[in-house]
């Protein structure tokens, strides 16, 4: 992966698709989140949020971020939107990385679901496998913004 766009170019990326810093939109992420819960449950794949993750939606819940470079790609902060089976996905990928993953939100465009870890990381989940986003919300960010990933078989316990 090559290194992560500067800060100020993310912050210009969030700021054009209307993002501000003190954005926090919490009755929606709780209701998305919520929702995700429930359909988790109902997959036999339950899953449970923490406070971290729930922050992280709050922070960019209802809007829509397209890449500069490819447009086609959205990233949505929404953990609602996923497929019929991602729940179980999700544990697998969970047990691979030895960590509590979470959706976050997802790619229009590839499909593809990001999830947050209990640390802070970000991974993708395409239909073509996992993916590394970033070790952190910046990292994750800059790489949705210039659609990089890195294989996640480095960040597997």
């Amino acid at each position: 992966m090559r290194s992560p766009a500067s800060p100020e170019e993310v912050d210009s990326w969030l700021r054009s698709h209307g993002w501000h810093p003190d954005l926090h939109n919490r009755v929606e992420a709780d209701r998305l989140i919520d929702a995700r819960v429930r359909d988790s449950a109902r997959q036999d794949f339950p899953m449970a949020p923490w406070g971290a993750m729930r922050e992280f939606v709050s922070r960019y819940a209802g809007l829509e971020f397209p890449a500069p470079l490819a447009p086609e790609r959205v990233f949505v902060a929404d953990p609602t939107l996923g497929y019929e089976g991602d729940a179980e996905d999700i544990t697998e990928l969970s047990a691979e990385v030895g960590r509590k993953l979470f959706p976050v939100g997802y790619e229009f465009g590839e499909s593809g679901i990001v999830l947050m870890d209990d640390l802070g990381r970000f991974f993708y989940l395409h239909h073509t496998g996992p993916y590394f986003l970033g070790e952190n919300e910046a990292h994750a960010l800059s790489s949705l913004m210039r659609g990089d990933q890195d294989e996640v078989d480095d960040y597997c316990v």
